[in-house]
């Protein structure tokens, strides 16, 4: 894909991200996990890598670690089951069975934390890119929850795009990719966004997901006994 495709393709699928935020504005947190499974990604661009920042991507991609959050206090548990309970009722339309909304939210917890990122962001991102559907493919290529294009896993992995249809490596690689243009974009999250879509400098795509995010924003009560 050249850099020209990749941004038309953000161009043409920005118009529809904007229909569905409209759509969902008006219906509700409801009317926007029963949207029809869509893939609405446009796909990051490939570009030039420092070696430097090549091999630290790779090193992230590769250390495999089980997705166990590991919590250093009590506290700290009770509030993520308390945010698993309160996402996985959220999610239950999309994905009615309990162990597999686990699963994937336990995932994306765990990789987004790795990574230094707002669940709620990656879980908006999702959202918006796949409507959480694992085997989704894009237009342009693109593929899985966090739609990631193939071009990735020769870049920074072993060169095997399907396994971007496994849960834990899409969301490893999405959310790695996701830091990195964090991290160019000077922690600039609309920058940040366009360059994930490949839309970088325009608003329907940042503008979706933020909206998106509102769905899945926790806000931990604790009610004294």
């Amino acid at each position: 894909m050249t850099a020209a495709e990749g941004k038309g393709a953000g161009r043409g699928q920005g118009l529809s991200r904007r229909a569905c935020v409209l759509a969902g504005a008006s219906s509700g947190l409801t009317g926007w996990l029963g949207a029809p499974a869509t893939a609405h990604a446009g796909g990051q661009l490939e570009e030039p890598l420092a070696d430097s920042v090549r091999t630290a991507l790779s090193s992230a991609i590769s250390n495999q670690a089980p997705p166990e959050p590991d919590f250093s206090t009590t506290d700290a548990r009770l509030h993520y089951l308390r945010w698993l309970g309160t996402m996985s009722d959220r999610l239950r339309r999309r994905k009615p069975e309990w162990e597999v909304r686990r699963d994937f939210l336990q995932t994306v917890w765990y990789e987004s934390k790795r990574a230094g990122l707002d669940v709620s962001l990656v879980l908006g991102l999702v959202q918006v890119e796949s409507a959480f559907r694992k085997y989704a493919v894009s237009s342009v290529g693109a593929r899985g929850y966090m739609q990631v294009m193939p071009f990735w896993t020769r870049v920074i992995g072993d060169g095997d795009a399907g396994k971007l249809f496994h849960m834990q490596t899409n969301l490893r690689f999405g959310c790695v990719i996701l830091r990195h243009y964090l991290d160019r974009e000077r922690g600039d999250l609309f920058m940040t966004l366009g360059r994930y879509n490949g839309s970088r400098g325009r608003s329907p795509y940042p503008d979706a997901v933020f909206s998106a995010q509102r769905n899945w924003a926790f806000q931990d009560r604790i009610t004294s006994a």
